[in-house]
């Protein structure tokens, strides 16, 4: 099992990679058509993260089955009550309201990440870097969406790089919470917090990112070609750091 610095240094690399997309959304001027492919491409990454990562590892542990569809379920229970909570604060029919959900689905992703680097931390050092390289790549297009979704909602540069930032607090937190909670406990109980995370991220990847996608401009023939490679890049990515 990692020391707990060492399982927060490998919970910053995920941000990293999210920030440095962001800074290039910085730079380059993202059509819409630009900004709508890297958010196709960031639900790939995150759907991706569900099917490879986190259900298999839920599935293979022998928990039981009814516990982890619980925890599936009450995964996106929860992530729709975020939803809920931000359409509250900032109204349902604000201009920056789907930047909001981008947001907000960016830094659950980051705090999923995060929360399976604890658990994987937990289990073992070398999944956890397995989970940490793997990310650092994956996120790149979330932060760059992220990004170039509030600059074309007219929020200052200032504040989007103050947000960019932020994120490093989701990752790290889900990192904290993934290792001290867990640490010591059952396995079933591991497995279920890999399953709870899929069912936050899955919401998160076909409600918000998909949907902010396609309303911000019209899906070609292409967008699922960027959706499906967001998909292959994580799922690469997890293979070859395996092997």
């Amino acid at each position: 099992m990692a020391d707990f610095p060492l399982v927060l240094l490998l919970a910053s690399l995920p941000t990293l990679g999210n920030f440095a997309g962001g800074v290039v959304a910085e730079f380059v001027e993202a059509s819409p058509r630009m900004l709508s492919r890297a958010l196709h491409v960031a639900a790939g990454v995150v759907s991706a993260v569900v099917a490879v990562e986190l259900m298999p590892n839920a599935l293979s542990g022998g928990a039981p089955i009814w516990a982890i569809a619980l925890a599936l379920l009450i995964g996106g229970a929860f992530y729709m009550l975020l939803e809920l909570s931000v359409d509250w604060l900032i109204g349902a029919d604000s201009d920056r309201a789907g930047a909001s959900m981008v947001y907000a689905a960016v830094g659950v992703d980051l705090f999923s990440d995060g929360l399976m680097i604890g658990i994987g931390s937990v289990l073992s050092l070398s999944l956890a870097l397995i989970l940490a390289m793997g990310q650092l790549l994956a996120d790149f297009p979330e932060g760059f969406a992220a990004i170039a979704n509030l600059k074309g909602s007219g929020v200052g540069r200032l504040w989007r790089l103050t947000l960019s930032a932020s994120f490093f607090i989701f990752c790290l937190l889900g990192a904290t919470i993934g290792y001290w909670l867990l640490r010591g406990q059952s396995e079933p109980l591991k497995l279920s917090a890999l399953a709870f995370t899929a069912g936050v991220l899955q919401i998160a990847a076909v409600e918000d990112l998909m949907r902010e996608a396609h309303e911000t401009a019209e899906d070609t023939r292409w967008s699922s070609a960027f959706f499906i490679g967001g998909f292959a890049l994580f799922t690469a990515l997890t293979g070859y750091f395996k092997h």
